[in-house]
């Protein structure tokens, strides 16, 4: 779990990130948790995109996604949720 000081140093750095992720129409599904869970291994701090033809619950999908992937949702803004998972070996210091 990370603390409140670690979550807002998160997303000062999420602030320059461009969506890597888009969600469309079809939602939750393999591909969707397999890139996402591939853009983690990489980068640790993804920021997905969820586009209007997705009408389901935004809170359901940030959840399901950090659960399917084993990340932690740092924020959700809109249509916009940043994910983090820590690496083996961390490339993001945390303080």
């Amino acid at each position: 779990m990370l603390s409140g000081k670690q979550k807002r140093y998160l997303r000062s750095l999420g602030v320059n990130e461009k969506a890597i992720i888009h969600v469309g129409k079809e939602g939750m599904s393999y591909n969707l948790v397999d890139s996402t869970k591939n853009a983690l291994n990489a980068r640790e701090l993804v920021k997905v995109s969820v586009l209007k033809s997705y009408d389901e619950d935004l809170d359901t999908l940030a959840f399901d996604l950090a659960m399917h992937t084993k990340s932690i949702v740092v924020q959700q803004i809109g249509r916009t949720i940043l994910l983090y998972k820590q690496a083996r070996t961390p490339k993001i210091l945390l303080p």
